[in-house]
């Protein structure tokens, strides 16, 4: 089905906003749940380095291309490729896989959003931190919460609200407005979190095993995990980065603008790093190599079971712990609005189905 046309394409009404809109996609769950672990996992400094070029070499090209692609079409995803190449049908196809990998991603977003609302809500109560962690007192309350399948889906469907919310108040009013809002409070947060980190007792080692290259953790797929990393922490084949490039102004400078998103998005990552390694060496009791070995683990367990109980330790436990679950909140927040945009945008455009259409109907089979 061919695109349908628009006399006039929503833009983002700001540089800042561009920036922050995108940004706010890139910055997401893979910097706080999987880049602690893969650098754990992969010899510090080492996977460090090898990000950061895979970023420069391969991330920042392809981001630029996508943009490119975006802001050339004026389309969604599908249809820009139908639309610059419309003699070659196949290419639509393409596009097609970036929205189904959104869609797909947003199933998973959209739970661990759930539960980052449920330890939002327990943390700012006082509740997370009136755990006894004697007795894997933090890993039972985890599990208790995954056998209640009728609070996660409350939880979860709060969160596709709020993300429906945003959706259908358009481009300008809804995700530009909101990533220039949370964006900042994403940084303030975990600015101070880091900080607060680097202060504590035994710190150093934390930021040692960080930025000290390792040869005895690193793995044979070290390159794979950094080109892996760098794609979707950037956003990139996912359909989100062409979609917001067809928001894009046409004086808007394209390299000089995934430069500062990848910029930022490193940042995030190793502000996170720096925030979860040393808090991890100070505050645990752990041999060295089970503080290692639960770095490395990484996902659920890290950051529901073994960071609650870290900051258990801590003077003002409540404020650190909300905190850092706010933080979470709204780089998932942030990137499930990317994710659900690219899917509303293609069904409004190849489908005729308006933002509250695909919200609504959305929030009906999430919830």
């Amino acid at each position: 089905m061919s695109t349908t046309k628009h006399k006039v394409r929503a833009t983002f009404a700001s540089k800042l906003g561009i920036i922050a809109a995108a940004a706010g996609s890139a910055v997401g769950l893979g910097n706080i749940w999987r880049f602690p672990s893969v650098t754990a996992s992969d010899g510090g400094a080492l996977f460090l380095l090898v990000y950061i070029a895979c970023i420069i070499v391969f991330g920042l090209p392809l981001m630029i291309a996508e943009f490119i692609i975006g802001r050339a079409a004026g389309a969604n995803a599908s249809g820009a490729f139908s639309k610059l190449v419309p003699k070659r049908e196949g290419w639509q196809l393409i596009g097609g896989l970036g929205v189904l990998a959104s869609f797909l991603i947003l199933g998973f977003y959209f739970v661990v959003g759930g539960w980052t609302l449920e330890y939002i809500i327990d943390s700012v109560s006082g509740t997370l931190m009136s755990i006894d962690p004697a007795n894997n007192g933090y890993g039972d309350y985890f599990s208790h919460f995954l056998d209640n399948p009728l609070r996660q889906g409350i939880m979860a469907a709060i969160f596709i609200i709020a993300t429906a919310f945003f959706v259908i108040s358009g481009v300008k009013k809804g995700i530009e407005t909101s990533a220039k809002f949370m964006m900042p409070l994403l940084f303030v947060l975990l600015i101070a979190l880091a900080v607060r980190a680097l202060t504590l007792d035994g710190a150093m080692a934390g930021v040692q095993f960080l930025f000290k290259p390792d040869l005895s953790t690193m793995r044979p797929t070290l390159f794979l995990d950094a080109i892996g990393q760098a794609f979707f922490s950037l956003s990139l084949g996912m359909g989100i980065m062409i979609t917001y490039g067809s928001y894009f102004r046409k004086d808007s400078n394209l390299t000089k603008t995934a430069t500062q998103v990848a910029v930022l998005d490193s940042i995030v990552a190793i502000l996170a790093g720096i925030t979860i390694f040393p808090s991890a060496f100070a505050l645990s009791s752990l041999p060295v190599g089970e503080i290692k070995a639960l770095l490395q683990a990484g996902g659920p367990g890290l950051i529901f079971k073994t960071i609650p109980e870290l900051f258990k330790q801590l003077p003002l436990s409540t404020l650190w712990s909300s905190a850092f679950f706010i933080f979470l909140g709204i780089a998932a927040l942030t990137s499930m609005i990317s994710l659900m945009e690219v899917v509303t945008v293609f069904l409004h455009e190849e489908f005729k189905l308006s933002r509250t259409d695909f919200s609504s109907r959305f929030l009906w089979a999430g919830g």
